[in-house]
């Protein structure tokens, strides 16, 4: 009698909601994949050797195959149109199938180019992270400041805000 009770009560526990999806209100207007590196220089903080992130390099895609836009530091996005935006992260969550994927996150943009697709957006979440962290060793004395490209893939997808 217990266990069916026990069941029941565990099955109307909600899910945690993702804390990187945007606020119902959102309306999504462009969704592209992202592939490209995750930028790690080798430093030391404390006599500990630590691979720290730099900065992404990544060219963006549309679901047709088609290149419209980079992805680089700041971090930033930039359109072929020339728009452009700055990212704030406001949500993390770790990437919820492995480690060894970069976080998901959702950023505030801010529209720093000329005017086009991107002048309007004011949201923009990571999902659907492959690769991209960095290694735990590799990192010591003898590489000291060196760089470390890793490959990573992401979701990118941009909302306005339903006005």
């Amino acid at each position: 009698m217990l266990l069916p009770l026990a069941l029941f009560f565990f099955a109307q526990v909600p899910q945690s909601a993702d804390p990187t999806l945007p606020p119902p209100a959102a309306i999504a207007r462009y969704t592209v994949v992202g592939r490209g590196v995750q930028i790690y220089r080798c430093t030391t903080q404390a006599n500990v050797f630590q691979w720290t992130f730099q900065e992404p390099e990544a060219t963006l895609y549309d679901q047709t195959g088609a290149e419209t836009g980079k992805h680089s530091a700041g971090p930033t996005w930039t359109w072929k149109d020339g728009s452009a935006l700055v990212g704030k992260v406001l949500q993390k969550s770790p990437a919820p199938d492995s480690a060894n994927n970069i976080p998901w996150l959702l950023l505030e943009a801010h529209s720093t180019g000329s005017s086009g697709a991107l002048s309007n957006i004011t949201l923009i979440r990571r999902s659907n992270t492959q690769g991209g962290q960095a290694p735990s060793t590799g990192c010591d004395a003898e590489h000291q400041n060196s760089l470390l490209r890793v490959l990573y893939q992401a979701t990118y997808t941009f909302y306005t805000e339903n006005k």
